[in-house]
């Protein structure tokens, strides 16, 4: 019994050091789907520009420029999974909306150059924004900053250093360490986690009109953290709750999401978004 007692101790602490060695790893899956760009904007009815920004770290990444309708440009920042070919719906809605769309891949992400970090995340952010205020001209009061799941922290963080127009944070959660404990509660995750992606913080410090985006369906990240990250932010925040899983709600409940920001960008300082 003393032998697979210490037999049992001794896999769970090898277990526990593999996390938080390949903690990186486990979270930014460039490799899932892969990185192979699938499509382009071009495939289904869309013009775009492909376009290189260099990081201050000397990173060069890969992102596309969608032009809309108005002078409101939505910076897009995606998910743990995949690269931006996987994001045409979403690309669609927006311009649908009227707005132009930047979006790139997160070092190591597509075409992008490097190797993924958080460190290095936020920097691809900052060279995202550098590139739409000075490269572009852009005023910051033009970009709305959007951040879907990991994208959100990563938004999250640069809306908290800079006064764009508006911030959307959607299916996020609200750290690392929160949602770690939550899908890994055999694990001290809390304890393990060198990464920190902290949504929750990074919206404390937001200045600008706030919305945020969750399913009440969500079977990876709970409401819960939701309604956390909502309840952090500053007003003006609006919460819009939909329907449908972590990867679909924004399509499965496409009627209720797409009418929700409208209203939400419709109400801000700017003239209101054509319908």
């Amino acid at each position: 019994m003393l032998k697979f007692i210490l037999i049992v101790a001794a896999s769970y602490g090898l277990l526990v050091i593999l996390v938080y060695f390949m903690q990186g790893r486990m979270l930014y899956l460039a490799d899932v789907p892969g990185r192979t760009l699938t499509m382009t904007p071009t495939d289904v009815g869309m013009d775009y520009q492909d376009v290189a920004i260099e990081t201050a770290d000397g990173v060069t990444l890969h992102g596309w420029f969608i032009a809309g309708r108005t002078s409101q440009v939505l910076l897009f920042f995606h998910g743990n999974a995949g690269n931006i070919s996987h994001r045409l719906d979403s690309i669609r809605q927006f311009r649908d909306l009227g707005l132009s769309v930047f979006i790139i891949d997160y070092r190591g992400y597509g075409q992008s150059e490097g190797r993924t970090t958080e460190k290095g995340t936020y920097s691809d952010a900052d060279a995202a924004w550098r590139y739409l205020t000075e490269g572009r001209g852009i005023v910051p009061g033009d970009i709305v900053i959007f951040g879907r799941s990991l994208g959100a922290s990563v938004a999250s963080r640069l809306a908290s250093k800079n006064r764009p127009l508006a911030l959307i944070v959607e299916s996020s959660f609200t750290s690392i360490p929160d949602i770690a404990q939550d899908l890994y509660p055999w694990l001290p995750a809390r304890w393990l986690s060198r990464l920190s992606h902290a949504t929750r913080d990074y919206v404390r410090d937001v200045r600008c009109p706030i919305l945020v985006i969750h399913s009440r369906d969500d079977e990876i990240i709970p409401y819960r953290h939701g309604q956390a990250i909502f309840e952090s932010a500053n007003e003006p925040r609006t919460l819009l709750a939909i329907r449908g899983t972590h990867n679909d709600a924004f399509l499965r409940d496409e009627r209720a999401y797409v009418e929700g920001i409208r209203t939400f960008l419709s109400g801000l300082s700017t003239p209101a978004l054509p319908r």
